[in-house]
């Protein structure tokens, strides 16, 4: 019964102890980039979009993060081009009006580098991915005095498995869109 009771125990204080954190906007980036015409890239982001980290573990073995960004937001900085982006031929912003990823398991490669697979919706079209996270560590932030985590997320999509810009060949815009994601959470007072 003692042994019992104790298994119960530390069930009961592994849920309670879970933390759920919010990404600090000003200082989190969801970017992207892809090739154009097979000389240059373009970079781009999403402005709105929001980002959880719910760990119980200290070493954040057990991580798990979920994202989620309004198409809508994509943000190049040409206006006729994002406005391009948002329409039919590319993310069709009206009907698939928001992108998701939420993570399957977050495992340790080396050093701070984990491997984060996870199931990405984007324009309808729901797909397994693997990025690479770099755990930039915590710090208490002088500015709050709370503790703050941070990653970098990096990772591959091929933007023809989610059938965005099917209308345009890989010679005007490349099928390999690279991720690039900065995060900041900090822990709530």
């Amino acid at each position: 019964m003692k042994k019992m009771m104790f298994f119960v125990f530390v069930a009961v204080s592994s849920v309670l102890s879970a933390q759920t954190l919010t990404n600090d906007a000003a200082h989190s980036r969801l970017g992207f980039d892809a090739t154009h015409l097979t000389i240059s890239k373009v970079a781009g982001n999403f402005t709105d979009f929001t980002s959880t980290l719910t760990f119980t573990k200290e070493d954040l073995s057990d991580a798990k993060f979920t994202v989620t960004a309004k198409i809508a937001s994509v943000n190049t900085g040409v206006e006729a081009r994002d406005n391009h982006l948002k329409s039919a031929d590319f993310f069709d912003a009206e009907k698939h009006a928001e992108l998701k990823f939420v993570s399957t398991s977050f495992t340790k490669v080396i050093g701070s580098i984990y491997a984060l697979e996870g199931d990405l919706t984007l324009h309808g079209v729901t797909k397994k991915v693997v990025l690479t996270v770099d755990y930039n560590g915590s710090v208490i932030n002088p500015m709050s005095n709370v503790k703050t985590y941070g990653f970098t997320v990096k990772g591959t999509i091929n933007r023809k498995d989610f059938n965005i810009g099917s209308g345009f060949p890989e010679s005007v815009v490349g099928n390999e869109v690279v991720i690039l994601s900065n995060l900041e959470f900090p822990v709530s007072k």
